[in-house]
């Protein structure tokens, strides 16, 4: 579901009025945000994220990776991390050269502090509307040359970037499945939801590993992936790993999301195992670790025809399943 129709109403009460000419820039909308306001032929979009690109693109939009230089008007929709937020609205104004820049977000995005801290960067007004727990600001102009390059100190040797997952520390379910992981992975083998790359190094430390696919729906931590890992072992896929053809692999290693805002969504994680049973071989098997309250169990058992527990500590478990009841072998 979209999160507001504050766009529209913002727009259509004339509140804003957009400039006559020129394209639209529009920074990470998800894949059903209200964009009925808009004309599509002006609009590009940036998103990144597999399954909102997709779904964007559907809808006819023109969606590319990189902005342009020159955009007659901006709209930016709040991520949570902080520290991307302000680099999504300085690219904005900057792609804009001071024009319009309006920013839509949840309370729960920090929506009201950014507000604050634009006010403070800028000589004209900042209009703002709320509603439906959130809000949308506007302005132009302004000095946002510091927040340009959103900073995060990454885990000791690893290249992360803002706003991804675990961007600033080693998660620690992650860290519970690598050193689980036995030296004996070999074949053809998967890591499903690889983020920035720490289960893939892991893996790649046995030898007889002949290739690792690592597949990530967030463009901007597969490419710290890439910074990350250098073995010529390793193929990097941008993709949505719930809904993905690919040959079959002798075993898949998997930390995966189970939310997609603040809300946990068990039935993200579930997809993810659904995913991973297609994509083995007869004879395959899956390592994977879950918060405690996940149920992944019943899924697990639904799918394999052996599934074990093989430690774990107070928040997270460590689950292994083999020989896939339903398994298929998929080409490109």
């Amino acid at each position: 579901m979209a999160r507001s129709p504050r766009l529209s109403l913002t727009l259509g009460n004339g509140d804003v009025i957009l400039p006559p000419e020129g394209k639209i820039l529009l920074l990470r909308p998800g894949g059903t945000e209200d964009l009925s306001a808009l004309p599509k032929e002006r609009v590009e979009i940036v998103q990144g994220f597999y399954p909102d690109d997709a779904a964007l693109t559907a809808q006819g939009f023109t969606v590319v990776e990189t902005p342009a230089t020159e955009y007659a008007a901006a709209v930016v929709y709040l991520p949570r991390a902080k520290a991307e937020a302000q680099e999504l609205i300085a690219q904005a104004s900057a792609c804009t050269q001071g024009g319009l820049v309006l920013v839509d977000g949840q309370k729960t995005d920090g929506v009201d502090s950014l507000i604050k801290a634009v006010k403070k960067k800028t000589d004209s007004p900042v209009g703002v509307f709320a509603k439906a727990h959130g809000k949308l600001f506007w302005f132009t102009g302004g000095d946002f040359a510091d927040w340009r390059v959103a900073t995060v100190k990454s885990p000791e040797g690893f290249e992360t970037v803002a706003g991804i997952f675990s961007a600033d520390k080693i998660d620690r379910g992650s860290a519970l499945l690598a050193k689980t992981l036995p030296q004996s992975l070999s074949g053809r083998v998967a890591d499903l939801g690889a983020g920035w790359g720490y289960l893939s190094r892991a893996i790649l430390q046995s030898p007889k590993v002949s290739h690792l696919t690592l597949i990530e729906a967030e463009r901007r931590a597969l490419d710290c992936a890439r910074q990350n890992i250098t073995d010529e072992r390793a193929e990097f896929i941008w993709g949505d790993a719930t809904d993905i053809k690919l040959p079959a692999f002798d075993t898949i290693v998997s930390n995966p999301p189970f939310h997609t805002s603040r809300m946990g969504e068990p039935a993200l994680g579930q997809a993810f195992i659904t995913s991973a049973a297609g994509l083995l071989k007869p004879n395959g098997d899956l390592w994977i670790v879950a918060n405690r309250h996940l149920p992944y169990e019943a899924t697990l058992s639904a799918l394999f025809r052996e599934v074990t527990e093989l430690g774990g500590d107070s928040g997270f478990k460590t689950l292994y399943a083999r020989y896939p009841k339903k398994s298929r072998t998929l080409r490109r």
